[in-house]
């Protein structure tokens, strides 16, 4: 034992050695450190409060006419009382269903102004709403958050709580019916005690959903959703100025809510290890080792989740090193801290290769872990982790709103941490961390008893349905009431109200008006090409120091030979595994060291790289992407080792309701044209088995060359530079005399008659629904007017079937459609998982929705023609906020044909729009007669419900691998 580890040890440090030789001889050494990069993350504020209590966060970041609301309550799953779980969740979908001077869904208004980024989440901790909308579009914002925060109660009806009650148990039935889908419940109920905050999932439970009560709402509402229990963050094209006056006039009146009592979350510790397993729909045994681990209240966590990156998160992780390239016993790992307020779980799992037990894995994985323990991390697999770490959040800056940007970064620092620059607080200390205080904290959390889980493949034996409540666990009896404070009186507390009552109150009698609309500003698309043919187009956008790049080849899973579908999946993978003068290890590591990340993935027309780095490291960042592309090692040792992971993701493939409606529709609707593969482009297990390293290298060969790529370029820097740059890492490629390859599109694509396509899937508590139809257009031709009326049907939250299936039914969570655009043959999608009792009923309300409107004279009303034409154009600057967003816009203009200006443009197009356009493109096109159904569900239940539907039903085994 003694001896492996020094072993292990000493081959980590030659492996570290031989990268740093390789990078300097290569150039691909950063020019930014890890403080550095820390030194660039920054988001200037301001911040007041009113007299109610409620505290807001202001950022001014003019760079487009757009202000992002993000609104955090300090309440969440963990304040839910015994007997009432899901709650809080529930409650957020009640939210959005409008308030007393807003009675419409909330959806409505906000995508009228074309709002961005909307939506709302429920955690543990805190439930959030937000928006980013056109800064005209701010007042109209502010009214609608700040009435559901005042004047929600009196719009709350039986009849939307029963709806979203149903559309949440929907919810928690698509998240069941995944593959791995139970394992969170396990984690949660095992690692803290029944009773504790954080035992039961957010989800909740069937009975206690079930239980919710409009007295509940009340009392929710009146406990929780005070502006004293509130962070309201603007950030944006606004100054703090702006931002008092409009929050004053629409916040101010709201008195404030009781004080929320604190919850008493204690980090537990098991009295002995605990050992489980579970079966699933799966491709291969999971091990899993869990530990409760502190909150963002104890400073622990920090290293903890360096402590993960270096063991399990990293690309050159000591699991993936040791598990999956060394000893090959693994195909995935992962290492996380997940953590929340007041505690958190360190989670790794290994997914064991076939044939391998989970006993010898488990010994493997507690070996490397104890290994981590004795040794700790080495100074620079620590920077490396704090590289990668900074690189991250310094992406999230560009985006003022969304999941992930500046107003949410500000306001979970203030939530979590105290102070809105917490954020930045920890950047800091997470540079000056040293490997002994990662190894102190990582000794301290990690030698306690674990939780093991095993999900092996089998049946499922205990379901979902009433899971996520107040379940006691095998091995944990009794409740412990201690964990739990009751909430504080309605009435108690009122704190600021007083005060508050004396705002002005504002007109609420109709919306605000909208200012005047800025247009969009879409960058300038510039163009260069090198001497080899390789095509560059770049724009400039300089907010954050970061470039994104692509490098495109005209190529796409459309290129795989019908022969050898899976080839160029198992290509893009082996090319992660290493270049000719770089392995696996050494690749990620020299990534890690540069902020930078480098993959490859393709679609059914390109085969694309990106690459994301820090600006300063653009020049060694684009070598290792050069050589990454042109100088694959293709080593037959990889290959074995990817070979095994394809054929798991076939297998997990195999498994996934989604993935199986997609392997069958495609080929049924498309037949011998390129397009008729599974889209995932994992292929055919045989193809995937029997694949060389020479059949690797002649796809790469024959597809990979200079003069079929195209490099987009966009983040702070310029076309010379760039050009500078690439004609170091790219100029010297040449193109082979050979013609480029050319996809073969003349196959014939058979008409089809309606029916459906029955997937058998024993047990599933929810059926998934997809139907496709292949159209005459292609991707390349002018779709605006059938995207539109697409929009109307199903491509938006408020498009018809959505309203039906989900808001007025409640039989999904969400059904949508889309008009897929390839460059060839396009197509027509209805995408509808549905509770599986729903099945048969679904697809016929699916069939008359697309009646009514196609054939039955419900054409387009004037209602819908507004909302999206106001929509589409208004969300026009906040479609393209981020880098990353110019860079797939400049990619859509070009692979398309588009002109330079056609998002410019798109605003008078839209303008043109008319209800009568719009239903001659939907009869056309968006036909019935000839959609192809295919369902995963349990035939047991479905099959009985499908005669009714009147369409031959075909029933399938599921496919195997």
């Amino acid at each position: 034992m003694v001896r492996h580890m020094l072993a292990g040890s000493l081959l980590a440090i030659a492996c570290a050695t031989a990268t740093s030789a390789i990078a300097a001889d290569k150039d691909y050494a950063p020019v930014a450190t890890p403080a550095e990069l820390v030194n660039a993350v920054n988001i200037p504020y301001q911040q007041f409060t009113l007299p109610n209590g409620l505290t807001v966060l202001v950022n001014e970041d003019r760079k487009a006419p757009v202000v992002a609301v993000s609104v955090w309550y300090k309440v969440g799953s963990k304040n839910e009382p015994k007997g009432k779980t899901g709650f809080a969740h529930l409650f957020e979908h009640l939210m959005f269903n409008g308030s007393e001077n807003s009675p419409g869904d909330f959806f409505e208004p906000l995508q009228q102004v074309g709002a961005t980024d909307f939506n709302g989440t429920t955690w543990f901790d805190r439930t959030n709403y937000f928006e980013t909308v056109p800064t005209a579009a701010l007042d109209r914002a502010l009214f609608l958050e700040s009435d559901r925060m005042g004047h929600l109660l009196g719009a709350v009806t039986q009849e939307k709580l029963d709806n979203q009650r149903s559309v949440v148990q929907n919810e928690k039935r698509q998240g069941d019916n995944q593959p791995y889908g139970l394992v969170e419940y396990e984690q949660l109920e095992n690692l803290y005690p029944s009773g504790h905050p954080y035992h039961h999932s957010t989800i909740g439970s069937m009975a206690d959903l079930d239980s919710a009560s409009l007295d509940d709402v009340r009392g929710w509402f009146k406990d929780h959703y005070g502006p004293n229990n509130a962070i309201l963050v603007l950030a944006g094209d606004i100054d703090l100025a702006t931002a008092r006056q409009k929050v004053t006039k629409w916040f101010g009146d709201i008195p404030a809510g009781p004080k929320v009592q604190p919850v008493a979350a204690p980090v537990p510790t098991l009295d002995a290890p605990k050992t489980k397993t579970i079966y699933d729909k799966v491709a291969t045994e999971r091990v899993y080792r869990m530990w409760a681990t502190p909150g963002y209240d104890k400073p622990d966590y920090l290293p903890l989740q360096l402590a993960g990156s270096v063991l399990g998160g990293l690309a050159s992780s000591r699991l993936d090193n040791e598990l999956v390239r060394g000893q090959q016993i693994a195909v995935r790992v992962s290492t996380s801290q997940d953590t929340f307020g007041q505690a958190g779980q360190f989670v790794i799992y290994a997914d064991a290769k076939p044939g391998v037990s989970t006993e010898e894995l488990g010994k493997a994985l507690d070996a490397q872990i104890a290994q981590f323990l004795a040794q700790g991390p080495t100074e620079d697999e620590l920077q490396r982790a704090v590289t990668r770490y900074a690189a991250g959040r310094i992406g999230g800056l560009e985006q003022v709103g969304g999941f992930g940007g500046k107003a949410p970064q500000l306001a979970q620092s203030l939530l979590f941490m105290g102070s809105p620059d917490g954020y930045k607080s920890e950047l800091e200390k997470a540079a000056k961390l040293t490997p002994a205080q990662v190894k102190a904290a990582a000794d301290k959390w990690l030698t306690r008893p674990a939780f093991s889980l095993i999900v092996a493949p089998g049946d499922r034996k205990e379901g979902g349905e009433q899971r996520g409540g107040y379940y006691t666990a095998p091995g944990i009896e009794g409740a412990h009431p201690a964990y739990y404070l009751n909430p504080a009186d309605p009435v108690a507390a009122m704190g600021a109200a007083a005060a508050a009552t004396a705002a002005t109150t504002p007109d609420r009698s109709k919306m605000p008006d909208l200012g005047t609309l800025k247009p969009l500003d879409f960058p300038k698309i510039e163009r260069a090409t090198l001497p080899n043919g390789m095509k560059i187009y770049f724009a400039r956008r300089d907010a954050v120091p970061t470039v994104n790049v692509r490098v495109s080849f005209d190529a796409g899973y459309a290129a795989d030979p019908r022969d050898k579908l899976g080839i160029q999946s198992l290509m893009l993978s082996t090319m992660d595994q290493g270049t000719s003068d770089l392995d696996a290890q050494q690749l990620a590591i020299a990534q890690e060291r540069l902020g930078a990340n480098i993959g490859g993935t393709a679609n059914v027309d390109t085969t694309s790289f990106g690459m994301s780095t820090m600006a300063p490291n653009l020049a060694p960042s684009l070598a290792l992407l050069a050589d990454y592309i042109r100088h694959p090692a293709f080593r037959e040792k990889d290959l074995d080792r990817v070979r095994v992971q394809q054929l798991t993701r076939i297998k997990n493939e195999m498994n996934s309701p989604g993935a199986m409606a997609q392997r069958t529709l495609f080929p049924a609707i498309y037949g011998d044209h390129p397009y008729g593969i599974p889209p995932s482009g994992t292929g055919n297990a045989s193809v995937v088995k029997a694949a060389t390293p020479a059949d690797l290298k002649v796809f790469h060969d024959e597809w990979l060359r200079p003069d079929n790529a195209s490099v987009y370029v966009v983040g702070d820097t310029t076309l010379e530079q760039v050009k500078a740059m690439l004609a170091k890492s790219f100029g010297d490629w040449q193109a082979p005399a050979t013609p480029k390859p050319v996809k073969n599109f003349s196959a014939k694509i058979e008409p089809q008659k309606s029916r459906i396509i029955l997937i058998d899937s024993p047990g599933k508590p929810q059926s998934v629904i997809l139907a496709g139809r292949v159209l005459n257009q292609k991707g390349t031709d002018d779709l605006v007017v059938l995207d539109s009326a697409n929009q109307v049907f199903g491509g938006d939250f408020l498009s018809r079937i959505n309203m039906d299936l989900r808001e007025t039914k409640g039989w999904s969570y969400g059904v949508r459609s889309i008009v897929a655009d390839p460059l060839d043959r396009a197509s027509f999608m209805i995408y509808a998982p549905v509770q599986a009792d729903k099945t048969g009923a679904s697809i016929q309300a699916l069939r008359q929705d697309l009646d009514a409107y196609t054939q039955g004279g419900e054409g387009v009303t004037s209602e819908e023609l507004t909302r999206i034409v106001n929509g589409n154009v208004r969300e026009l600057p906040g479609r393209f906020e981020t880098s990353r967003a110019v860079l797939g816009g400049i990619v859509n203009i070009v692979e398309h044909n588009r002109p330079d200006d056609f998002y410019q443009t798109l605003a008078k197009r839209y303008g043109t729009l008319g209800a009568t356009e719009l239903d001659e493109a939907a009869k056309a096109a968006l036909r019935g007669d000839d959609l192809v159904f295919v369902v995963v569900g349990d035939a047991k239940t479905v099959e009985p419900q499908l005669d009714a539907v009147g369409l031959p039903v075909e029933v399938r085994e599921p496919q195997s691998d």
